[in-house]
């Protein structure tokens, strides 16, 4: 009786280990027992895009990772400070910050003393998402479809101005983006944030803004203001028209994308990635970043650096080509 019961206790055992080896091992599995916390770091503040879709993953990969998962934002510097902090701190430290293309590829490029080098200081992990930009026009403007305000555009050079949330931001270079393929003058003019942009559309202060869909949606739903035209390959919203097809040739989008420092564990980076990609693939998870207006994606670490590839060979012309410099 003795030797079944000792038999008994080594499966159950050995059961119990082949399957945490083989299923969603978690951080505690590869550091020890003493379950560390993952730290999900926010460069942005609290309520924002990037911290809702940090919040979302954070509850689903939790059960995954059977250790705690701890969203923590560190405002300032327009996101670098977080980025700087991270970039001084332990290089084995189980945290991640959740980046979008302003840290990653704009900032390098724009700033003089940037405090980072995102290739030297960090590695990607895996992308979590994607969003679109919308262009907007106030109610003092009279035009409903693109085509027409480029014509209003061309007949009121005094008024051709396009606001956007913060010089600099990929918003920024899109409206640059738009403005060139338009053929069209404009003034792009930099808000402190998408709040009093928006404040000032719908006033009558600047006539037309560029910035993410997710923020721009709500007003426009609302009756507030007009989006004319949105920056995906494919509609996001059925009764927004895409700019290819309101006649302009462009598309363009951002990403989220957790960055690990490069002295992290490769164990550790191989599994986070594996089970990263595999929360994004939860329905639940994918209808919470959807009703936020942002793509979910699920992607490996290959997949990822390939988007980035991709990202940087479409954008760094048209940011190197606008000449921004700033201490």
């Amino acid at each position: 009786m003795r030797v079944r019961r000792t038999l008994t206790l080594a499966l159950a055992a050995a059961l119990l280990c082949a399957g945490a080896l083989s299923g969603t091992a978690g951080i505690a599995l590869a550091q020890g027992a003493d379950k560390t916390p993952l730290r999900i770091v926010v460069p942005y503040p609290p309520g924002g895009s990037s911290d809702r879709a940090a919040r979302l993953l954070a509850e689903a990969l939790q059960p995954r990772l059977g250790t705690p998962v701890i969203v923590e934002n560190i405002v300032g510097a327009g996101g670098r400070l977080a980025a700087r902090q991270l970039a001084g701190g332990p290089a084995d430290a189980p945290v991640l910050m959740l980046a979008n293309p302003a840290l990653m590829v704009v900032a390098p490029l724009v700033f003089k003393n940037n405090g980072y080098e995102p290739d030297r200081d960090f590695q990607p992990i895996s992308q979590i998402s994607s969003y679109e930009f919308a262009l907007a026009v106030g109610p003092a403007v009279p035009v409903r479809e693109l085509n027409h305000l480029l014509a209003w555009i061309k007949a009121n050079p005094d008024k051709a101005n396009l606001g956007v949330p913060a010089t600099g931001s990929l918003p920024h270079f899109f409206a640059l983006m738009v403005a060139q393929a338009a053929k069209a003058p404009a003034q792009v003019i930099g808000y402190k944030g998408s709040a009093p942009l928006s404040t000032d559309l719908i006033g009558g202060h600047v006539a037309v803004a560029v910035d993410t869909l997710d923020t721009l949606l709500p007003l426009h739903e609302g009756g507030k203001l007009r989006i004319l035209a949105t920056s995906g390959a494919k509609r996001a919203v059925a009764a927004l028209p895409t700019f290819k097809e309101a006649g302009l040739d462009i598309s363009a989008d951002g990403f989220n994308v957790l960055y690990a420092r490069p002295g992290m564990k490769p164990e550790m980076v191989e599994m986070l990635a594996r089970e990263i990609a595999a929360a994004m693939l939860q329905p639940a998870l994918r209808e919470k970043f959807s009703a936020a207006k942002a793509e979910p994606v699920s992607a490996s670490r290959a997949q990822t650096k390939a988007m980035l590839d991709r990202f940087k060979a479409q954008w760094l012309p048209v940011i190197q080509k606008a000449g921004l410099q700033f201490d």
